[in-house]
């Protein structure tokens, strides 16, 4: 397909936050280099938080023959800080901000961009993030499928729907109008998961409007392990905890229910080890848990044809719904407690002196 955009076209810029992804950064920079957008009306900003492989190296390499290719640096190593580090020196009348780590199947993407842009008039533009990509192993199909699915993911949100329309930015914004920026202000380097959330509900009470196209996918890779996984979840997890914290009025129960259900099984078993009761409520509670994801898991796999994936079902959901669970309380927890014992404080003293 021949682009219609000329030299007068909109300027994008694309920001890229990066660490140690030598493995996959290559296929995301020439996904890019090869989009028929006009060559100098994009940029393309690596930013680096201190990578240990070959990350930069690689980057240097394709800016030998690529002049609209940046390489920077991001001393904070947060995703937060990359972007924030890419806003301030992109040029673009539009920002897209792509991982390191997907694929971009489409050579028009930066095109489709700039004709929702123009059509819709909105301040930001959002996209599905499916995980399923080429090459994946029997795990990450299990957990793209579980991730999918309402047991799996938050059912508000919009990253794997396949309808375009007007949408909250809070789930699905990755591009903006570079005005955006000096209205709402930048990406809160507080957060270290979740950024992109708290930035886009910022947007939404200031009145941004989203369109979300789903010729805009970018496929996202599924963790390759358990372990990497339940680091992403516990990561995503406190994110969305901080989001609370800082924007009370998002409190739903999809972020709550793995924190209940953790804490259900550790107050059951502990209470289990001196009262019978409690250990059977315990039991009853693991047992119902396991038949509802065994089952979820063998419907999943019938339905995709896979019936190889049903047996790692469990172990996926299970690592989502604790990981996710532990992020939410590791991160509320001691908070709350502070928050408690400062105004407890106050009226303790009060009772010692008036004792």
């Amino acid at each position: 397909m021949v682009s219609s955009f000329s030299s007068s076209s909109p300027f994008i810029t694309v920001i890229v936050p990066v660490r140690n992804e030598e493995r996959h950064l290559g296929d995301v920079l020439d996904a890019l280099h090869a989009q028929d957008y006009p060559p100098d009306r994009f940029e393309v900003l690596v930013v680096d938080g201190q990578s240990d492989d070959d990350t930069c190296a690689l980057v240097r390499h394709r800016q030998r023959t690529w002049a609209n290719l940046r390489l920077l640096y991001n001393p904070r190593r947060l995703s937060s800080a990359a972007r924030n580090v890419g806003v301030a020196q992109a040029r673009g009348d539009y920002v897209l901000i792509i991982d390191g780590h997907c694929e971009i199947r489409a050579t028009n993407y930066l095109s489709e961009l700039a004709r929702v842009f123009e059509r819709r008039g909105v301040e930001s533009v959002g996209r599905p993030q499916p995980l399923e990509i080429v090459g994946a192993s029997p795990l990450q199909r299990t957990i793209a499928a579980a991730r999918r699915s309402a047991l799996g993911h938050n059912p508000g949100s919009y990253i794997y729907s396949d309808e375009g329309g007007p949408a909250p930015p809070q789930s699905v914004a990755i591009a903006y109008r570079r005005e955006v920026f000096q209205r709402v202000g930048v990406f809160d380097e507080s957060f270290d998961a979740c950024e992109d959330v708290e930035f886009n509900q910022r947007l939404h009470d200031a009145g941004g409007r989203c369109w979300f196209a789903p010729q805009l996918a970018v496929h996202y890779r599924p963790r390759a392990s358990l372990g990497g996984l339940i680091v992403q979840m516990m990561r995503y997890g406190r994110g969305r905890a901080r989001l609370i914290l800082k924007h009370p009025r998002t409190l739903s129960p999809g972020p709550m229910i793995p924190a209940a259900f953790l804490l259900t099984l550790a107050g059951t078993l502990t209470l289990g080890l001196a009262s019978p009761l409690f250990a059977a409520l315990f039991c009853l509670a693991a047992l119902a848990y396991s038949s509802a994801v065994t089952a979820a898991g063998f419907g999943l796999a019938w339905r995709a044809r896979q019936p190889e994936l049903a047996p790692l079902f469990p172990a996926v959901f299970l690592s989502i719904h604790v990981a996710a669970g532990w992020g939410v309380l590791a991160e509320l927890g001691p908070r709350l407690a502070r928050r408690l014992i400062s105004r407890l404080r106050p009226v303790a003293w009060r009772m010692r002196v008036f004792s």
